[in-house]
Parts: structure tokens; sequence; C-alpha cells
């Protein structure tokens, strides 16, 4: 996911002055279109800056589950049976909480999945198409080095063995 948005944010650099250029003749057209584009790249470039400065994370006192500043779901290493790469592919209209799972998902996939003990009560912000409380047994997320989160997992699941 990261390699694709920094390549959208490249991509859409070039393009503002060459729509700037195709288009300067027309104000009308030209400064919508250049509001537009540049709007674009800041938004993205906020995007970036949140999935870099928030990501997923494995602590002592568990794994952290993120959306960049819009919702973080700790999860305590009591309340975590397994953690294994498990890569899935949801439709996407698909919601985050379905069956008892919440997946935080990147383009529709999925590729770690972490078996909770017992079912535990999550909370996500109004922003997402259903939040409040909901009670989950399994979280799925992405990870970009789903081994090095494994790795990152491990010594604090076998210690709780």
């Amino acid at each position: 996911m990261l390699t694709i948005l920094i390549v959208f944010i490249a991509l859409s650099a070039v393009e503002i002055p060459i729509v700037d250029l195709i288009v300067h003749r027309w104000p009308a057209v030209r400064i919508p279109l250049l509001i537009l584009g540049i709007w674009g790249v800041t938004w993205m470039i906020g995007l970036l800056c949140a999935m870099l400065m928030r990501p997923h994370t494995v602590g002592p006192e568990g794994v952290q589950v993120r959306s960049g500043l819009d919702s973080e779901v700790p999860i305590g290493w009591d309340e975590i049976a397994s953690v294994a790469i498990s890569r899935r592919v949801d439709e996407p209209k698909q919601r985050r909480i379905s069956d008892g799972e919440y997946a935080e998902r990147v383009q529709d996939e999925t590729n770690i999945e972490i078996e909770l003990e017992h079912p535990i009560a999550i909370r996500l912000p109004g922003v997402h198409p259903k939040g409040g409380v909901h009670t989950v047994d399994r979280v799925r997320l992405w990870a970009d080095d789903p081994r090095a989160f494994l790795a990152a997992a491990r010594p604090f699941l076998t210690a709780g063995s």
C-alpha cells in the first residue's frame, strides 16, 4: 500500500503542471482543476503521513491495530490466542465488522489473523460504517511486512504459554 500511495502522489504531482499547460487558455477550467489537483496531492500526502506516523504496532502491552489517525484498537497479550499470516481478499463493500470479526483492510485485503482467547469489546469511531462498541473474537489486518509482524509478536506469545 505504501508504494502504491507514493506512486500516486508522484503521478498526481506531475499531472498538475501537465493539465495546467493543456488548459491554461481557459481560466474557468484551469483554476478549478488546479485547486482540485493541489487538494488531491495534499490529501494523499496527509494520508501517507498518517500511515507512517501511526502504523499497527507490536509491543509489551499487546498489539495496537490502527487506521491512520482514524482509529486505534488495543489488544492485550492476555486476550490473544494466536497470530498467523493468513492472506484474504474480501468483497469491496464488505463491512469491517461482521460475524464477530474486525478487519482493518488495505485495498480489501488482510494478511494477518489474530485469534482471541475470548470475545472482547472494541470501540470504533463514528466515521466507520459501523461505529460504536462491538464484540469480536477475531481481528484481521494488513501489515506491509507480515513476517516481521509475526516475528515481533512471537516472543510475547511464547512468554504467555
